[in-house]
């Protein structure tokens, strides 16, 4: 079930990307994010409402329980912050392959500190995960040449390793509370971080007198908040059943890569397709031995 559940966020996060490079294109990064925010907690707020109404405050009734929510918060943000303003300058055929090495990351954190350990299987799929994450590279650096993409790159990079933070995080959160728990006030308090954290920002600009990039409203702000909501859903709920190992729940969720990787290819017109087709391929048989190891 565990399994089933992972391949369903992943096609989410895949429309998340889509919808994310639509929204933020041409357009304020920060403005979208705090938005992404807004609707986000507010997709969640009738878990939190019903448990008020009960009187019951949450996260096991405790502040600690909502101090360590609010750490997922900061290190959610941080991510988002870095990936959000790397897909705004990357190929998507770049930026989500780029995203798609999490789980190596995960991996090591899963082996280190929760003792995960994978079968023959799942080794061929880490394997083949490392050299998709080598392959890409190459050609995100190739691309970056001369046109300074290069820093967007180390930026995606960045958010890659925040989000597997994050991951091995949620793996000794969701062994505490409940899952829609997490993810209701979680959302709640990346809402009032990131709230404060743009008023700052754009109160500095005013400042200095810097030129700030426009706000334009688009409709798919609003899809990024609906998918990344479902793919949460299923994402934590995964992690919270026996057996879920975060290494290969991590991997699958980057077959996400897929739907982005064919919307860059189809409707952007992106460069050098064989080489991150040839790419996606080796990633897509990494993940179908992971599947094939886990059932």
């Amino acid at each position: 079930m565990w399994i089933l559940l992972a391949v369903a966020s992943a096609l989410c996060l895949g429309f998340y990307d889509v919808f994310k490079k639509l929204s933020v294109a041409g357009n304020n990064v920060l403005v979208v994010l705090f938005l992404n925010t807004l609707f986000s907690s507010l997709l969640m707020a009738p878990v939190i409402i019903v448990g008020l109404a009960d009187g019951y405050i949450g996260l096991g009734g405790t502040l600690t329980g909502h101090f360590r929510i609010m750490v997922k918060a900061l290190i959610v943000l941080s991510s988002w912050l870095l990936g959000y303003f790397s897909i705004k300058h990357l190929p998507l055929t770049v930026a989500g392959p780029v995203n798609a090495s999490r789980p190596v990351m995960v991996l090591v954190g899963a082996i280190l500190i929760y003792g995960e350990r994978l079968n023959a299987w799942q080794w061929g799929g880490v394997a083949l995960g490392f050299f998709s994450l080598f392959f890409i590279s190459r050609i995100g650096m190739k691309e970056g040449r001369g046109t300074g993409e290069g820093r967007w790159v180390l930026m995606a990079v960045g958010a890659a390793f925040m989000g597997a933070v994050s991951a091995l995080y949620d793996k000794w959160l969701l062994g505490r509370y409940e899952p829609l728990e997490v993810q209701a006030w979680y959302s709640f308090y990346q809402f009032v971080i990131m709230g404060i954290t743009i008023a700052l920002i754009l109160r500095g600009h005013r400042m200095r007198g810097e030129a700030v990039t426009p706000f334009r409203w688009r409709w798919t702000i609003l899809f990024i908040s609906l998918f990344l909501t479902a793919a949460d859903i299923a994402y934590f709920y995964a992690l919270s059943l026996p057996g879920a190992m975060i290494a290969v729940v991590s991997m699958i969720r980057r077959g996400s890569v897929v739907v982005s990787f064919f919307y860059g290819v189809i409707a952007l017109r992106e460069r050098h397709v064989r080489a991150k087709l040839i790419d996606l391929c080796v990633l897509i048989a990494g993940l179908a031995l992971l599947v094939i190891g886990s059932m």
